[in-house]
């Protein structure tokens, strides 16, 4: 009778690795949202997850939840909100430039953030802009309008 060998440490046995991604590859949504640099920790993943800002083929997704090739995965990040088709699987968390290559957001979700954008300069602009605190003069000028 032959004992089977015990694998140690981070390293999968042979038969299990795979050299790429095959049909049925799937990696953790909070894994899959880290890794595509859409959240800096995989704590703060599980929490955005858990909060309901990360929508896995439009339904609320536990952070266990599988994501592979071909999902629709809606996230809101702040204001913001991004509709994303996944293109790849990470092995790793790589550079942003990889991170970019996992997925492909819609058209209309583009516009819609870049529309957002605009009003929010827009909005900026429209405030009046304070120099910050007022100076001793300034507020005395204020005083004397306000109280005669």
């Amino acid at each position: 009778m032959g004992r089977k060998r015990r694998h140690r440490g981070k390293e999968a046995p042979p038969e299990s690795r795979s050299g790429g991604q095959d049909d049925n590859a799937t990696v953790r949504l909070d894994r899959w949202l880290w890794a595509a640099r859409f959240v800096k920790t995989r704590p703060l993943a599980v929490e955005a997850i858990s909060g309901g800002k990360a929508h896995l083929n439009g339904q609320r997704a536990k952070p266990g939840k599988a994501v592979k090739v071909g999902d629709r995965l809606e996230i809101t990040k702040g204001r913001l909100r991004f509709d994303i088709t996944v293109l790849g699987l990470p092995e790793r968390r790589g550079p942003a430039t990889e991170a970019r290559t996992l997925y492909e957001e819609d058209a209309e979700s583009i516009v819609r953030r870049q529309k957002q954008s605009e009003q929010r300069r827009m909005a900026a602009l429209s405030m009046p802009q304070t120099g910050g605190r007022p100076t001793k003069r300034d507020r005395r000028e204020m005083d004397r309008l306000k109280w005669g």
